[in-house]
């Protein structure tokens, strides 16, 4: 099978990560889904994005199996799988430690809704997870990293359509979309509103979360059944 459009277009999507301030590094991944095979095309480990080419990337099965590519892929490879095993709407994943998005996941809280540039994005607040226990850590880490996410959604009653990030507690952010160059962009946006609220509450610590009703229309007027922003 030829995967090949879809190397080009993760190799696109990683190559973005620094040039929008989301990485430092080799910090941070980017994944795709092929909708026909199943198959999962990921950044390989370590890599220098300076240094990185479509060849370069990596195609895995669904269980993380090599298909194709010579190099070895992501350590975050396990939660990325989990992610897309658990939520069939996504096409892309990412992972960075922007400094924003990852002050928050240090602190183990989630991003409050303050206003409407989140709610355009973000249909609550962004959630964190549960502090991962010694037993997950020493164990499959990734993999479990991914069932935390899951188990938060699940118990949390989250719709990750409507809630297209996560922060992972002490680690960092896990953004998603329907494909690769749209989970950049939410995790672009993710970073600016984790900055937006960090400042907002310099300012007012006792601001509430802005009203639901305000955050429906924001949300739904661009992603509803009714949606009618932008062009048609």
């Amino acid at each position: 099978m030829n995967w090949q459009a879809l190397k080009q277009q993760v190799l696109h999507a990683n190559l973005e990560l620094p040039r929008l301030g989301l990485v430092s590094f080799t910090w941070g991944n980017v994944s795709a889904r092929d909708a026909a095979s199943g198959a999962i095309v990921i950044k390989p480990s370590g890599l220098p994005y300076e240094t990185m080419g479509a060849d370069d990337m990596v195609v895995v099965d669904p269980d993380g199996r090599v298909l194709e590519g010579t190099r070895k892929p992501s350590s975050d490879l396990a939660t990325h799988l989990e992610l897309y095993r658990a939520f069939p709407a996504l096409g892309g994943v990412v992972h960075t430690h922007s400094n924003w998005a990852t002050v928050w996941a240090q602190a183990c809280r989630e991003i409050p809704a303050l206003g409407t540039t989140h709610a355009d994005y973000f249909r609550g607040a962004i959630p964190c997870t549960a502090v991962l226990g010694e037993a997950q850590i020493r164990g499959a880490y990734e993999k479990e990293t991914g069932l935390a996410i899951v188990q938060h959604f699940r118990q949390a009653g989250i719709d990750p359509v409507q809630m297209p990030a996560v922060l992972v507690a002490n680690h960092g952010p896990f953004v998603w979309g329907p494909d690769a160059e749209a989970a950049v962009h939410n995790a672009a946006v993710l970073e600016l509103t984790a900055q937006m609220a960090f400042l907002t509450l310099q300012l007012n610590a006792q601001i509430p979360a802005m009203p639901a009703h305000l955050l429906d229309k924001h949300f739904l007027r661009k992603h509803g059944p009714g949606a009618y922003y932008g062009q048609s």
